[in-house]
């Protein structure tokens, strides 16, 4: 707790110190049409609400405060350097940058990974097993359900039912190709290489040697286990919100250029998860770029890693009446 106090103190500081002024209440008069217009960081200091405070910080600096770089040992739940805003966007409310804003009225959800019906924390230790390639976080601790906390703060900002929601991802009109990799590695060099690097390591900050930009490989990236391991995944991710500050209704990169750099980023090292051959235990509802197998299909593995997708997309179609879109 001594920790979270100083946060709390020093974020406290940032505020007087700055001349935003906001009602003490966010009301409808913060929504916009995109909510990721809004300064979450100045709405969750203003509220005095240290267990939103904490949930907060816990999503901006989750390496520090329950990762690697955590001062206490039983603390250091996630295994890498990313952040939970590394994938949830503008602090969970960008659309289409996986936004946060929503999510708990989803859950409990039925999840074809794990095959049940599983809570919104199970989920997040997903995110901290997978992404984060960490530990599971104990359900019933304080940062568990100051994160939850957070999040469901963050349903006040859904967009009016009348607009674009922008929830999850976009999708891309899917090459009908395997992926290039050495266009890849173009585009990679030509669009990202800026921000994380050549070498796909990420750029840090020199006053707290936090990432600023997360590395997208190696060992302090997410793991062969994780959801943006799928091609489509990433191309989705990708096309709609990097390089990093554009809006998804004005993309820089096209589908090709998305679906070639994913492949090639998603086709170097990185952690290797343990008993992944468990996930799915009905096959059929495997998304066609999970990279790993078994599989419901005879397709090879380097297909289901790399394309094209549309003959197994047409397989399960055909076999099982299923429309696959991942």
């Amino acid at each position: 707790m001594a920790q979270t106090y100083l946060i709390f103190i020093s974020m406290v500081i940032l505020l007087f110190s700055s001349i935003i002024y906001l009602d003490t209440q966010p009301s409808e008069t913060h929504k916009t049409d995109y909510p990721d217009e809004l300064d979450i960081e100045a709405l969750v200091l203003q509220s005095e609400d240290q267990k939103l405070i904490y949930g907060y910080t816990l999503f901006t600096a989750t390496d520090q405060l329950i990762g690697p770089r955590a001062s206490k040992v039983e603390k250091q739940i996630t295994g890498n350097a990313l952040q939970c805003t590394s994938c949830h966007l503008n602090d969970g409310i960008k659309p289409y940058g996986i936004p946060l804003y929503g999510v708990t009225e989803r859950f409990p959800q039925y999840r074809g990974r794990e095959d049940k019906i599983g809570t919104l924390a199970e989920r997040i230790n997903g995110c901290f097993t997978r992404s984060m390639n960490g530990i599971s976080l104990d359900e019933n601790s304080e940062e568990m359900s100051a994160m939850l906390h957070y999040i469901g703060w963050l349903d006040q900002f859904m967009p009016p039912k009348d607009v674009e929601f922008g929830n999850g991802l976009k999708p891309i009109d899917l090459p009908n190709r395997k992926v290039n990799l050495t266009a890849g590695a173009d585009a990679y060099q030509k669009h990202c290489a800026l921000c994380h690097k050549s070498d796909g390591q990420g750029q840090k900050s020199p006053e707290n040697n936090t990432y600023i930009y997360p590395p997208l490989w190696g060992n302090h990236s997410y793991n062969n286990g994780a959801g943006m391991n799928r091609v489509i995944t990433a191309a989705q991710f990708i096309k709609y919100n990097m390089p990093f500050g554009i809006s998804h209704d004005a993309p820089i990169l096209t589908d090709e250029e998305a679906y070639d750099v994913a492949g090639y980023i998603n086709q170097q090292k990185r952690p290797q998860r343990a008993l992944l051959e468990k996930d799915f235990p009905t096959l059929i509802k495997k998304p066609v770029s999970t990279p790993y197998p078994p599989f419901a299909d005879d397709f090879s593995i380097e297909q289901h890693q790399l394309g094209p997708y549309q003959p197994i997309i047409a397989y399960y179609k055909e076999k099982y009446q299923i429309t696959k879109t991942k």
